[in-house]
């Protein structure tokens, strides 16, 4: 299996949406079409990660999750990667040093949905995350309120930058990060597992 390693233009902006897109959905498609809109974004990257470390259970194998993406993804301004299978890495704040220096003239936006940020206090390395990306939270079904009085949330409280200025997110001296109400999608790769239209 080859790497799926995209291209990034000297001072393209680039969202990147990390998951295990175990499967990928019309969900991570609507977000990434927000995002590309809302953020004035260039590119959407979907990280394709081999694992997730929050996760006890595998997902099913990394060929058949980017295949899967490939075929879904028809947005000429979104594609998928496997960029943490190239350079070795699991948590966000290792890939994120590695894509910096992978592509130094490029600008990145971590994408996440409002869950995330309820949770983002656990993950490795978070407030490097926060101090060194742009973040733009994009509202999920359910989530809004944990999401808003998260610790995360509370935490840089100073850095954040209203839904109606979320274009200048991109660009934000860090930290910074952005929560937007998008049309909601509830769709979620639980439910389509649990419906047994994909096996992992």
């Amino acid at each position: 299996m080859r790497f799926h390693l995209p291209h990034a233009p000297d001072g393209a902006t680039i969202g990147l949406l990390g998951g295990s897109f175990d499967p990928p959905h019309e969900g991570h498609l609507h977000i990434s079409e927000e995002a590309l809109k809302r953020f004035g974004l260039d590119q959407v990257w979907w990280l394709v990660t081999p694992g997730n470390p929050l996760k006890s259970r595998g997902p099913a194998p990394l060929p058949k999750r980017m295949e899967a993406c490939k075929t879904m993804l028809h947005h000429p301004r979104i594609q998928a990667t496997d960029f943490e299978r190239h350079t070795n890495t699991r948590y966000t704040a290792q890939t994120l040093q590695a894509l910096f220096q992978t592509y130094p003239r490029a600008n990145f936006v971590w994408l996440m949905g409002a869950d995330n940020l309820a949770s983002f206090h656990h993950w490795d390395n978070w407030q490097w995350i926060m101090e060194n990306v742009p973040i733009g939270v994009i509202a999920r079904p359910g989530q809004r309120t944990a999401a808003r009085t998260s610790f995360a949330a509370k935490r840089f409280d100073f850095a954040r930058i209203s839904g109606k200025q979320s274009h200048r997110l991109a660009h934000a001296t860090t930290p910074a990060w952005c929560f937007i109400n998008a049309p909601m999608n509830k769709t979620s790769s639980t439910q389509i597992r649990n419906r047994g239209n994909w096996a992992s």
